[in-house]
């Protein structure tokens, strides 16, 4: 019996939970139901508020605990699957754990079972575009990917169709890292900086998952790290196997770096290869230019050249990711609702060559917005904002040493609706207008791309 059929053979015998019905989790229950695997359901909301799975799930035999005692009953269980959404160490989960529950999740069981190489992708920012582009790169090259994590799907549903020859790209938040206990093959950490304060607490907590990446790596793997962010260089004592930088900013004597010409180039064992230009680049920015010098680094060997520079000139973007929506009356609309941090928002900032309409605010993670305000300053013309960390922004941007009333407007809407509106009569003829929040997206929306959706709508909905 292989080890992918003794999994689901074991769980038969196990009393499953799974702890809500996200991305990562739907299909990953109806597919323990197709396996003969008896599954309750725990989640906080009541059916009515998500019919149209509870009905999907209901039909093939899934149990439910709803409401707000909904984590009551994890004592109950053997095994319970845990949303990325889920934190680890909330206290409910914590006293599971010491009652011998099984606390898991779908991500770490997949990196148990998968029988091909992982190529996987961490980091404050940048996390979805160089995921996207290495599983972009190995396609080119002929390779069957399988992209997901925390882009894309739940990939352990699929585990019996995917083949050792295969790859999986998988795109990993500090949520589902915390309690891995298993790094990819290919482990790339983009940078580190202060995200998600709010959930971890403390910023020590945030890089220790960071680290679960390469902290369990063997000797024949190999980690990516961006020699240009103190927070990732700080971490090659780490490194177990091979260890490849990337830099924007200096010649490297192993990995990807931007040589002066505008070249991407790759150098190892004093041989340095040019592989092409940053002009070549379809998306724009310099942040994209140091997502491609990580991803060459932690593709070298594994994919020619050649796939590369195709993908560099041919691959368009992430949704959601400086996104061009439309131009409606002169006015170019941009939705980067993926931009959920002060870092994330700079580097979009800098992709445009004027002065923008910003749309920004949303949930409070916790984070100081004060290192964007000076650059806000310089690159906004008109700043509407929203949500509960409206007023934070608002006194970072005017404390800023550079802000300057005349030069920047800040103005408040009540709703996205509302934020559209103004910047739709705001707006002249050769204005770029773009969401680049700063912020989760949770005091409004489930996440950012249901918020990037409602915005590309409104957007569109605009009248000529």
């Amino acid at each position: 019996m292989d080890k992918i059929t003794a999994f689901f053979e074991e769980m038969k015998s196990r009393r499953v939970a799974f702890i809500g019905t996200g991305v990562s989790h739907t299909e990953l229950i109806a597919k323990f139901r197709e396996k003969g695997i008896g599954v309750t359901v725990l989640d906080k909301r009541s059916p009515d508020q998500f019919q149209e799975t509870f009905e999907k799930l209901s039909a093939v035999g899934t149990a439910f605990i709803t409401g707000e005692d909904y984590l009551d009953h994890l004592t109950d269980f053997d095994v319970v699957f845990r949303t990325p959404g889920m934190y680890f160490n909330h206290p409910a989960l914590v006293h599971a754990r010491e009652n011998g529950v099984v606390i898991t999740s779908e991500m770490e069981v997949f990196f148990d079972l998968c029988p091909c190489k992982i190529y996987a992708v961490t980091g404050s920012d940048g996390k979805s575009t160089s995921t996207t582009l290495i599983a972009e790169i190995l396609a080119e090259h002929g390779k069957t990917v399988h992209k997901g994590g925390n882009i894309g799907r739940a990939l352990l549903p699929i585990i019996e169709e995917i083949r050792e020859e295969d790859a999986a790209v998988v795109e990993l938040s500090s949520f589902q890292l915390i309690s891995m206990r298993k790094s990819p093959d290919v482990a790339l950490i983009t940078n580190i900086t202060p995200n998600h304060l709010d959930v971890h607490g403390t910023m020590e907590e945030y890089i220790q998952c960071k680290t679960n990446l390469i902290a369990h790596q063997n000797a024949f793997s190999r980690a990516v790290l961006n020699y240009d962010n103190k927070g990732t260089r700080d971490l090659a004592p780490m490194v177990r196997g091979k260890l490849n930088w990337f830099s924007r900013r200096d010649k490297i004597d192993r990995g990807a770096f931007l040589r002066d010409d505008g070249m991407l180039c790759f150098t190892e064992y004093g041989d340095t290869t040019p592989i092409v230009h940053k002009d070549d680049i379809r998306i724009p920015g310099m942040h994209n230019v140091e997502n491609f010098l990580g991803v060459i680094a932690a593709l070298w060997g594994d994919v020619d050249p050649a796939d590369i520079v195709k993908v560099a000139r041919e691959f368009g973007g992430v949704e959601h990711r400086i996104e061009f929506v439309r131009e409606v009356r002169g006015v170019k609309w941009y939705n980067d609702s993926i931009a959920t941090s002060p870092t994330r928002v700079l580097a979009g900032l800098r992709s445009f060559h004027q002065k923008l309409i910003v749309l920004a605010g949303g949930y409070d993670k916790k984070i100081p917005f004060e290192p964007m305000a000076e650059t806000v300053c310089d690159r906004v013309k008109l700043l509407i904002l929203m949500g509960v960390t409206a007023d934070k922004i608002e006194t970072a941007v005017k404390g800023a040493k550079n802000y300057d009333p005349e030069k920047i407007r800040i103005l408040r809407a009540d709703s996205m609706e509302n934020a559209v509106e103004i910047a739709d009569m705001e707006a002249q003829t050769g204005d770029i207008v773009t969401l680049s929040p700063a912020c989760a997206s949770f005091d409004l929306y489930p996440n950012f791309e249901v918020r990037g959706q409602h915005f590309k709508r409104l957007v569109k909905e605009l009248a000529e």
